[in-house]
């Protein structure tokens, strides 16, 4: 009985065909490379939720580790994630992220940019002239130095001013871990701003009290990228992966269509 059984399973495949891979689902033309930046104050985990939904649609996903020693450093760091992609690529970035995707888009690869509660400046802006303009967030007053001069947010803050969407204790876990930026990186100029030759997606976390939300919209309509606005914080991409994620599908599939979503 046992042998009959494994035979008709057999039978089954060789007629029917072995089940699609995951990457099959995709349809044509979509860029099936997808990688993601992280910004300052976290690491590459803080996209762990987002690149679960993407690879189990079937997508090729890489988060690059930053080494937050420059910009020209993490910039530097996404060439050589983008370099070993085998075809196009969706570049997304998160906060500080964007001023890297901004850098490294250039590359031929990348297809498309998607920013998610980020920086998008043009060339010869930097963090602190983009800063200049206006009163520091909840989240810029609450950013520390260390002894080297490598900036983290303030650990009793950070689950008001980054975290606030998630549990407390998974905002205490990220805080504990956060990783420092050099405040130098904050007075390098960008040096390319691929958003003006290549498609642009933003997501706009209406709630964020890190990067003011009206700096989000202000970015995202000079580059006049197709919008998205998630009513999170600067956790967005962590508290609201699916929105996060779909806007990155569409940036893959290389929608056009404007879309304003709000999530509670």
């Amino acid at each position: 009985m046992k042998n009959l059984f494994l035979t008709t399973l057999m039978l089954s495949a060789a007629v029917f065909g072995a089940p699609a891979s995951a990457a099959e689902k995709l349809p044509p033309g979509t860029a099936r490379n997808i990688v993601l930046v992280p910004g300052a104050f976290a690491d590459e985990s803080s996209w762990d939720n987002v690149s679960a939904i993407l690879k189990a649609q079937g997508y090729h996903v890489n988060a690059v580790k930053l080494p937050l020693t420059s910009l020209q450093d993490d910039v530097a760091a996404t060439k050589a994630v983008l370099d070993a992609q085998d075809g196009p690529t969706v570049l997304v970035g998160h906060s500080w992220g964007g001023f890297v995707i901004g850098d490294a888009g250039g590359n031929s690869k990348v297809t498309a940019l998607v920013y998610v509660s980020a920086f998008g400046p043009d060339k010869g802006e930097s963090v602190n002239k983009l800063s200049a303009g206006g009163p520091p967030s909840p989240g810029v007053q609450a950013i520390r130095p260390d002894d080297k001069g490598f900036l983290s947010i303030d650990r009793d803050a950070f689950p008001t001013v980054f975290g606030a969407d998630l549990p407390k204790k998974e905002a205490e876990i990220l805080a504990s871990k956060q990783k420092p930026i050099n405040h130098s990186a904050f007075d390098e100029p960008a040096q390319v701003a691929a958003w003006h030759t290549k498609p642009s997606w933003f997501v706009v976390s209406g709630k964020d009290l890190v990067l003011d939300p009206a700096a989000q919209n202000l970015f995202a309509g000079r580059m006049k990228a197709t919008k998205t606005v998630v009513e999170g914080g600067h956790d967005t991409l962590i508290a609201f992966p699916k929105q996060v994620a779909t806007v990155i599908e569409a940036a893959a599939a290389g929608s056009k269509r404007q879309s304003s979503a709000s999530s509670n």
